[in-house]
């Protein structure tokens, strides 16, 4: 037991080097010998973002000015969906369900890195970093599977426009909606589970700026082979099985837009389909990059994460706000404008 300890103390001083000597935090973690003879992490310690130190001040007012922005626009576009009759059509319903999840997604890590960047404390109980594992890939997950509901739901209305309303009608937006909540609920339960049932008697510096899956498994003493297969087949697979989706979708839709004979419908169309090819490509380009790349430099990893996380629930809804004359409508009516004459 005694050399436990001694082989314990001197990782654990090795890894006090990787934190800013200036910085107040208490490195020693709180650990007890488990029954497997592995010292188990209480709490971690968060590094955050490599190369800043001294600009945590500009950090938290920009991280919070964003956060903010992200809050109120995601806001007004649940407002104006959940308010509106005009707006009770599949396509908003969907709107309005991404829109939730922006308000999640980008609560997962702001506040958290917000308060550490005030307070300059970088810990994280172990409760609270398993929350953010599991609520980053249920959200992430649950966005994945809802854009290609929303690809399947454009392809429907522009290539079967008559049937469109029988087709997606409210049982199967329901069943659609519902379907990639639990369905992504499930998948972050088993990446959450498998990621903490792994041993962790080395480190507790996470060299990130929050709790994923592989800035934690790396501080695992125990074989973390399973967990970094299935990870990759579920964050790297899946968001490609639904990219495939919803290009093969996209594909079916341009041959249609081409064959139209109306100028009026091809603009109409085409506008429906810009805003979300748009937010698809915000999503979906950080995620191949991240885990795709497991070992992409920190330097290039830490930027694609932060625009994903903090930025991309920022912008989509003022792409949808500004590309969509219905929303925009149905804003003017939320804050007592008046509606333009048609």
């Amino acid at each position: 037991m005694e050399k436990l300890n001694k082989s314990f103390a001197s990782v654990s001083m090795a890894d006090n080097k990787l934190v800013d000597q200036g910085d107040p935090v208490d490195i020693v973690t709180e650990t007890h010998v488990g029954p497997a003879n592995h010292s188990m992490v209480n709490y971690f310690i968060l590094l955050g973002i490599p190369n800043t130190d001294g600009l945590q001040t500009i950090l938290f007012f920009t991280f919070l000015a964003f956060y903010l922005c992200t809050l109120l626009g995601n806001l007004l576009i649940f407002s104006a969906v959940l308010a509106d009759p005009s707006l009770h059509t599949p396509m908003y319903f969907f709107l309005g369900n991404l829109a939730v999840l922006d308000i999640g997604f980008s609560s997962i890590s702001t506040p958290k890195f917000l308060a550490n960047l005030w307070a300059n404390s970088r810990t994280i109980s172990l409760g609270g970093c398993m929350a953010q594992v599991f609520f980053y890939h249920f959200l992430g997950s649950t966005e994945c599977l809802l854009y290609t509901v929303m690809a399947l739901d454009r392809y429907v209305a522009i290539c079967y426009p008559l049937r469109y309303l029988v087709i997606m009608n409210w049982r199967v937006c329901t069943l659609l909606a519902a379907g990639t909540w639990i369905t992504s609920s499930f998948h972050a339960t088993i990446l959450t589970s498998l990621t903490f049932t792994l041993p962790y008697c080395r480190s507790n510096v996470v060299d990130y700026f929050f709790c994923d899956i592989f800035p934690v498994a790396k501080l695992a003493c125990g074989d973390t082979y399973i967990i970094e297969t299935v990870t990759f087949t579920n964050t790297g697979m899946v968001p490609m099985t639904c990219f495939t989706l919803i290009l093969v979708s996209y594909v079916r839709i341009v041959y249609t837009v081409v064959k139209m004979n109306s100028g009026e419908g091809r603009r109409k169309a085409a506008s429906t389909c810009a805003s979300h090819l748009a937010v698809v490509m915000l999503f979906f380009g950080p995620c191949a990059l991240i885990y795709t790349q497991p070992q992409l430099s920190k330097v290039l990893v830490t930027p694609v994460q932060i625009f994903g996380n903090v930025v991309t629930p920022m912008l989509n809804p003022l792409i949808y706000t500004l590309r969509n004359k219905e929303v925009k409508t149905a804003l003017r009516k939320l804050r007592g404008g008046q509606t333009p004459a048609r």
